[in-house]
């Protein structure tokens, strides 16, 4: 069976915040049996671990696709914390979660930040499944049984963890050691978690192996359950790819190339560069990428500390020079105030003052927020000279 396309994942994700007719129109197009496969999909990658003492089987029903019959999986929930998900049944299935489709769909892709466990049904099997020569008593099995539906119900109703575990969870250097970026990305970003997104990060990680590096992308899905992420790098990461989740080969400094990307999948609500931290290739990425930034939309540049290594093209000075990120931030700040002086129209040419809304600098980390620049200026009827 073929993968949903993103488009196909992107309709689903808007359909779940639609009226049922436009979500079940959404399904039947896609195809009940290609959803449910996600759905089961996310649920696994959402999943908490679980603190079990042997594996067990929790069964998923789906109904109200077409075909009518029900859609069966069975994820197994393992002791060392993974979950795993396979097409069919299970005779030892402690618990089987029924759900309409469609009601599965709003729960994982809806917006709403509360479960509604009134949409589905759960019948206990244990009685059934239990083996009377285990290891333990049927009661404590029971017990532990629970662990392990709660486990799968996580992946559908659970919040994701802060950016700071997640971090940690999926090997991302956003926070500990190396940096401790997570909680600015919580402040500016925390609001808009559960929005339909679009978020393009600049370099993978991993360096050559097609599937290694990768961290932030999976954080970045964890924390935006509703968001397209794309990553781009110099190196194929094509076995990186997966649901919500979609790499692109290419030079972060080939403002053509970006240029192709925004239109094949933008325009982004979240730009990240975390690419080479050569500084000539930030001002480029920045100039090619912040027009194609959807209005409302924050770009983000991290590691601006190579703005003091020659090695990046840096100022071993103490004051960064113009040709480097930090001295984009500081040119950046005269064009959020084009109106108040005579000078920023020319330097702003190509449109960034007047869509500069908002810069938030922090160390080596920066937000620079998209949005309509022009109110008049300060009027022309208050002095210019203050009093002597």
């Amino acid at each position: 069976m073929d993968d949903l396309k993103l488009d196909e994942i992107e309709w689903l994700i808007r359909a779940a915040e639609a009226r049922d007719d436009e979500l079940r129109e959404a399904i039947n197009g896609i195809g009940a049996v290609r959803v449910a496969r996600l759905l089961t999909e996310e649920i696994v990658f959402r999943a908490a671990p679980a603190n079990v003492h042997r594996p067990f089987d929790v069964a998923l029903e789906i109904t109200g696709g077409s075909p009518p019959e029900p859609i069966s999986y069975v994820f197994q929930v393992h002791p060392d914390g993974r979950t795993e998900v396979s097409e069919g049944t299970s005779a030892t299935a402690v618990h089987v979660i029924g759900y309409d489709c469609a009601d599965l769909v709003r729960d994982v892709f809806g917006c709403a930040r509360t479960p509604k466990p009134a949409r589905r049904t759960i019948r206990s099997r244990f009685a059934e499944s239990h083996d009377p020569s285990a290891d333990r008593p049927l009661l404590e099995s029971v017990l532990y049984s629970q662990r392990a539906t709660a486990a799968v119900l996580s992946g559908i109703d659970a919040p994701a963890p802060d950016l700071g575990e997640l971090s940690t969870r999926y090997l991302s250097d956003k926070w500990g050691g190396l940096h401790w970026f997570t909680p600015h990305y919580e402040r500016h970003f925390g609001a808009i978690r559960h929005e339909r997104l679009r978020i393009l990060e600049i370099g993978i990680g991993g360096y050559e192996g097609r599937s290694t590096g990768g961290g932030s992308l999976l954080m970045w899905r964890r924390y935006f359950p509703r968001a397209l992420i794309f990553g781009i790098d110099v190196f194929d990461k094509s076995g990186l790819d997966q649901p919500r989740i979609k790499t692109l080969r290419g030079d972060q400094n080939d403002a053509e190339w970006l240029a192709e990307i925004n239109r094949e999948y933008g325009p982004f609500d979240i730009i990240i560069d975390d690419g080479s931290h050569v500084n000539q290739h930030v001002l480029n990425s920045f100039s090619a990428l912040f027009r194609h930034l959807r209005t409302g939309g924050t770009y983000v540049i991290e590691d601006m500390w190579t703005s003091y290594c020659p090695g990046y093209g840096g100022d071993d000075s103490d004051t960064a020079g113009p040709s480097t990120s930090i001295g984009l931030l500081k040119s950046l700040v005269d064009l959020l105030h084009h109106e108040e002086h005579r000078n920023a129209a020319g330097a702003a040419e190509d449109g960034t003052a007047s869509m500069l809304h908002g810069i938030h600098l922090y160390r080596n980390l920066a937000f620079i927020d998209k949005g309509f620049n022009i109110d008049g200026g300060i009027p022309p009827f208050i002095p210019r000279q203050g009093l002597t």
